[in-house]
């Protein structure tokens, strides 16, 4: 009997999130049963203390569990599972995603139909059933002057119709990428820790003549587990670092310094009007003025992970 030809991969990355995985995982179980098409399941634990790598080895979904020693960036773990994936197309997961019922197919479909496609995006959904931008223009002088004006909802965020769109960038959060495009362009930019690294792919692919799209039909739960302080200082300087990094590799000379000056007009007219808006901390916006203007000072995710692994070494 000749081997079953694996079409579709499903590449999931875990970090101290075992509750979230469990359920992301359970979707994917029930994914890979409504699809007509071969899959596999490879999860990547990224040095996790909870016990995630033990339920994803016992999860009966899961192929093969990878088991970081020490905490890795997010664009070399997508990497290394896109360089690992048996399939056609690779759909990369955090495990904070919860895919919902038809997913995997929409997304193959989108990309099986164009193959000048290399990557599609689903409709990401907040836990209350709220829609959140999944794809975005790149990230220009002239998107940080929409922002600016407060315009970013119509003319920057590109997730929205209900029909399969062309779009600049896609978040990965739920990403469906051909494996062709993505090993044509070299994978993921291992000097994007997390953040701007899906921004940095997607400018890379449409480089070298591949879209991105975005799936309305495709959705998934998107848990989002970022900081709950009132100011989640590493990951704020980690995306103003990786903004920086982004423009200096693919702006136009000036560009990165007249989005730095926009981006810090636009947060500290935030943080003015988080002093009489309920709800909102106007320390959160200022930090991010600060760090937007000096994108290289203060302590990111990168140096959280650093430190996280010399004292497991020690």
């Amino acid at each position: 009997m000749a081997p079953v030809s694996i079409e579709l991969t499903y590449c999931i990355v875990n970090t101290e999130q075992r509750r979230l995985l469990s359920r992301c995982l359970d979707a994917v179980a029930e994914e890979r049963a409504r699809v007509p098409f071969a899959t596999e399941v490879v999860v990547l634990d990224n040095a996790s203390r909870d016990g995630s790598a033990e339920l994803a080895r016992g999860h009966p979904t899961v192929d093969e569990v990878i088991e970081r020693e020490r905490r890795t960036a997010k664009s070399v773990n997508d990497s290394d599972l896109l360089r690992r994936a048996q399939g056609r197309f690779a759909l990369l997961l955090n495990e904070d995603s919860e895919l919902l019922p038809g997913a995997t197919e929409a997304l193959w479909t989108a990309l099986d139909e164009r193959p000048h496609a290399g990557a599609a995006v689903a409709r990401l959904a907040r836990p209350d059933g709220r829609i959140q931008p999944s794809a975005w223009r790149f990230p220009t002088a002239g998107t940080a002057l929409v922002g600016a004006l407060f315009l970013h909802r119509w003319f920057t965020v590109q997730s929205r119709g209900e029909q399969v769109r062309e779009v600049d960038w896609a978040q990965s959060a739920a990403l469906l990428v051909r494996t062709e495009a993505a090993a044509q362009v070299g994978y993921l930019d291992p000097d994007f820790f997390v953040y701007g690294e899906e921004v940095d792919f997607c400018r890379r692919l449409r480089d070298a003549g591949w879209s991105t799209l975005y799936v309305p039909r495709a959705t998934a739960v998107h848990h989002e587990q970022l900081a709950t302080g009132a100011v989640p200082e590493r990951r704020i300087v980690e995306f103003s670092r990786n903004r920086e990094l982004y423009l200096r590799k693919h702006g136009r000379l000036g560009a990165a310094t007249t989005v730095r000056l926009l981006t810090a007009w636009t947060y500290a007219a935030r943080a003015l009007a988080a002093l009489a808006l309920p709800g909102h901390d106007p320390r959160r916006y200022w930090r991010h003025v600060t760090a937007t203007l000096h994108p290289g000072r203060g302590e990111g995710i990168r140096e959280a992970a650093e430190a996280l692994n010399r004292e497991r070494a020690a």
